[in-house]
């Protein structure tokens, strides 16, 4: 049995509009420990397709990673089939708040296995990733951000927290995950062991493993909020709580985000306008994705620069030449930090 994908991106839109099916966006993730993650890969590969789930996941021998769309007709299929694997019975699935943005968020179903779902750089074989700190539903999360005793941490990347974050978050100017760890650690929490920590990120994984690292590492009072901000936005609509968070919710799938407030905290990286809309430059040798207004989208046509504009006007072969050879992943993850964007770097 062949358990991935083979069609190309146009014959997957295809596909798609052809089934017309509803998707709900869903993310979900486990730190557990397994065995076979090869085996364990396959075995869910095949229950998601069964169920026509696509998107990405990751599986590794500390637990698993998911951002899914489910046909809203199999949703209860693939709950129930989900839940009868015994260390993801009941887990959370956190709900897109939103879901415009994109046609499909995800094309394809996705399921590699990786030395770890999130890396983090740790090579402390000691350090025991399920004991985490307190998770905090939104009601407790707003009241204890609220005592002058507590430090809030956003621990998500820079290109995230430009366009969204919680009101008074410290948010620290880092790209990865892993660089996170030490700098936060050193810039924020040293001298502070008395205090509160509050972590928060998109859907919960980064602040579970940072939280049970920094217990490990000596702090005691250790807090994240339960879900992220999917579930922060969608718990306080439900309750009518005051939600605290303004901005967007950036998020890795084809949307980029989902709108939580309004408000627009950031700007366009060309002209500096305000702009809040993330874009993958429309040349594919460079691919960088960075902030853009609709004027700037029409003017350059999507792309971070006029010589990469000029290229996207060449022939499909001529563009295929000029890529050929060119590794390019490590500038596209910069997410607009890139010379040419000066409105990025000025701000």
């Amino acid at each position: 049995m062949q358990l991935w994908n083979t069609f190309s991106k146009e014959e997957l839109e295809q596909k798609l509009r052809e089934a017309g099916h509803e998707f709900v966006t869903i993310s979900f993730y486990k730190y557990a420990k397994i065995a076979n993650p090869q085996i364990f890969r396959d075995y869910i590969y095949q229950l998601l397709n069964n169920n026509q789930v696509l998107g990405r996941i990751y599986v590794a021998h500390e637990g698993i990673n998911a951002q899914i769309s489910v046909p809203t007709n199999r949703l209860n299929e693939f709950r129930t089939d989900l839940y009868s694997i015994d260390f993801l019975n009941e887990v959370r699935l956190n709900i897109a708040v939103e879901e415009e943005g994109a046609e499909f968020p995800f094309l394809k179903l996705k399921v590699k296995v990786r030395s770890k779902i999130l890396a983090d750089g740790l090579t402390d074989e000691s350090f025991d990733v399920t004991d985490i700190g307190k998770h905090l539903k939104a009601e407790e999360f707003n009241e204890l951000t609220q005592d002058p005793n507590t430090i809030l941490i956003d621990f998500r990347n820079h290109y995230e927290h430009e366009v969204g974050h919680f009101k008074g978050a410290i948010l620290p100017d880092v790209d990865t995950f892993r660089e996170s760890l030490p700098i936060i650690e050193d810039a924020y929490l040293k001298g502070n062991e008395d205090k509160n920590i509050v972590m928060y990120c998109t859907g919960g994984i980064r602040c579970e493993k940072a939280s049970a690292w920094f217990k490990h590492r000596g702090f005691k009072n250790v807090h994240q909020l339960e879900g992220g901000i999917i579930k922060y936005a969608n718990e306080c609509k439900e309750k009518g709580l005051d939600n605290r968070f303004i901005g967007k919710n950036f998020v890795f799938d084809e949307r980029r985000g989902e709108r939580i407030t309004d408000d627009v905290v950031s700007n366009c990286h060309q002209c500096g306008e305000p702009a809040d809309v993330h874009v993958n430059c429309a040349n594919e040798a460079c691919h960088l994705l960075f902030i853009q207004c609709e004027k700037c989208t029409a003017k350059y046509e999507s792309c971070c620069t006029p010589e990469c504009q000029e290229i996207t006007h060449l022939s499909f072969e001529e563009q295929k030449a000029l890529r050929k050879g060119l590794e390019n992943s490590n500038k596209i993850f910069k997410k607009g930090r890139a010379e040419h964007l000066l409105q990025k770097l000025n701000q």
